[in-house]
């Protein structure tokens, strides 16, 4: 008999990140450039494990539902730590929580979710030029051709059929999730508190 799959708990969790640990890597990180380019020197780089945590940020959002079905996960995730890596130069230090101490946990988890949703748009755009380009090449006419096999023509006409579908799968998708944005920067300007997007994410 199959022994039952053990719940992992959050911190065995393979991108598990200790909020306050990060949230103070950060803080330190920051200061520590501000004080270099207000004296004029060599601002310091990006500690390994402020950068760890990045992709864990990154991958771990990755594998939520709304994201973890697209074929180009892996560009999406290094989208958006590379957008990390820029956006931590603009961390606003002084910016006020519900508890009064630092979380760029959910500061990150955000510039990461808008990072996916370029990524969606720009690879929407792309699948929108190849169904064009099926259809200018004129092959539905060619699958449809006596020239072709019952074998070949039907291969054909399935492939494009599961092209099709994809693109209007990646349409749907893109749809809900802009409507989740929309929601979320409403809920954001109504309140002046962390992003709505941290209740998804284990801290």
């Amino acid at each position: 008999m199959k022994e039952p799959t053990k719940k992992l708990k959050p911190k065995e969790k393979p991108h598990y990140v200790n909020n306050a640990l990060f949230s103070q890597s950060v803080v330190d990180y920051v200061a520590s450039k501000n004080a270099a380019v207000a004296k004029g020197e060599v601002p310091p780089i990006v500690t390994n494990y402020i950068a760890e945590c990045f992709l864990k940020i990154c991958e771990g959002l990755s594998h939520k539902a709304n994201f973890v079905r697209y074929t180009y996960r892996e560009e999406m995730v290094m989208d958006a730590v590379e957008n990390c890596l820029k956006a931590i130069e603009n961390y606003n230090l002084e910016t006020a929580t519900r508890t009064g101490k630092p979380n760029a946990f959910a500061y990150f988890t955000q510039i990461s979710w808008y990072a996916f949703l370029r990524r969606i748009e720009k690879e929407k755009k792309q699948q929108d030029i190849k169904v064009r380009y099926l259809s200018e090449s004129g092959l539905s006419e060619l699958v449809s051709s006596e020239l072709l096999d019952a074998g070949v023509q039907q291969q054909t006409q399935a492939f494009v059929e599961e092209l099709r579908g994809r693109i209007d799968y990646v349409k749907s998708n893109d749809r809900l999730i802009k409507e989740y944005a929309k929601d979320t920067k409403r809920k954001r300007r109504s309140r002046s508190v962390d992003s709505d997007l941290t209740g998804h994410f284990e801290e």
